[in-house]
C-alpha cells in the first residue's frame, strides 16, 4: 500500500510524501494517543485556527464537524475554551519545527496518522509526545475528583496532543 500524497497550501507548495501505511493503522508500539485528528477537530483545538487551509490533504470527515474559526485563532472554540498554544515564531525558536512539517507535531501527527513514516522524524515526534506525560501527573497530583475547572490551561495543551484530558 503506497500512496503519494501532494500538498498545497499557505505554508507548503507541492510538497509530497508517501503514505506506506494504512490510515490510523501500523503506530510506533510505543505511540498510543487517546484521540484521533479528527476527535481533537471536533473537540476544539487550537483556537479552531490549525490548518484550516490542509482540507485539501485529509479527508473531508474530519473537517465536517470541526470547530474551526474563518477568522483569528479563537480561544473559545477549543474544548476547555481557553487559550492553550503558543505562537508559531516561539516554536521555530525552541527548535521544535522541522522541514517537513512546518506547522508542528499535530501536522506531523496527522500525516502519521495517514500513513506516511518517516523513522527519525517519527522517533523525535514521539519522544515529545511521551513527554507531555508530566503535564498529565500534574493533573493528577493537584486535581482530584475530575474536576475540569482544575488547570484548563493544562488541560487543553494535553488535549493538542492526542491525550484525551477530559479523562484525567
Amino acid at each position: 500500500m503506497r500512496k503519494t500524497v501532494i500538498a498545497n497550501d499557505k505554508m507548503q507548495k507541492d510538497y509530497r510524501y508517501v503514505c506506506t501505511e494504512p490510515a490510523g493503522s501500523n503506530f510506533a508500539g510505543d505511540f498510543k494517543p487517546e484521540l484521533t485528528p479528527k476527535e481533537m477537530l471536533e473537540m476544539g483545538v487550537f483556537g479552531g485556527k490549525y490548518m484550516t487551509d490542509c482540507a485539501g490533504e485529509f479527508p473531508k470527515s474530519w473537517y465536517k464537524n470541526a470547530k474551526l474559526s474563518s477568522g483569528r485563532r479563537n480561544p473559545k472554540l477549543n474544548y476547555f475554551g481557553v487559550d492553550a498554544s503558543q505562537p508559531l515564531s516561539a516554536w521555530r525558536e525552541k527548535g521544535w519545527i522541522y522541514p517537513d512539517d512546518p506547522r508542528g507535531w499535530f501536522q506531523w501527527y496527522c500525516r502519521y496518522y495517514m500513513g506516511r513514516r518517516l523513522p527519525e522524524e517519527d522517533r523525535r515526534q514521539i519522544n515529545r509526545w511521551k513527554a507531555i506525560q508530566r503535564h498529565i501527573a500534574q493533573i493528577k497530583k493537584n486535581c482530584r475528583g475530575g474536576k475540569y475547572a482544575c488547570r484548563p490551561k493544562q488541560r487543553q495543551a494535553i488535549l493538542h496532543w492526542a491525550y484525551d484530558a477530559r479523562k484525567i
